[in-house]
């Protein structure tokens, strides 16, 4: 158990962040499931504006902290080579 002043605040920021960043989690899959969702359903023009839209998320993911730059720049080459094969 936290006994300082220091580690009881760092335990209240620590709960806070972890809720923020599930969001923005939470909000990125979104937005790479519905990419994932067009490609399954075959259709390049939807898919590839849904692209259009995750990729400024994943970006962001990556600005805020919640993704590693090479894990949201792998995700995207895999699913614009995706995109583009269909």
């Amino acid at each position: 158990m936290a006994n300082s002043p220091q580690a009881r605040k760092r335990i209240r920021r620590n709960d806070r962040r972890a809720e923020i960043n599930g969001a923005r989690m939470s909000r990125i899959r979104g937005f790479v499931k519905k990419v994932e969702s067009a490609i399954e359903g075959g259709d390049k023009t939807v898919a590839a504006e849904a692209l259009k839209a995750a990729q400024p998320e994943l970006a962001r993911g990556v600005a805020r902290g919640v993704l590693h730059k090479n894990t949201a720049s792998r995700k995207m080459s895999r699913l614009s080579k995706r995109v583009a094969a269909l």
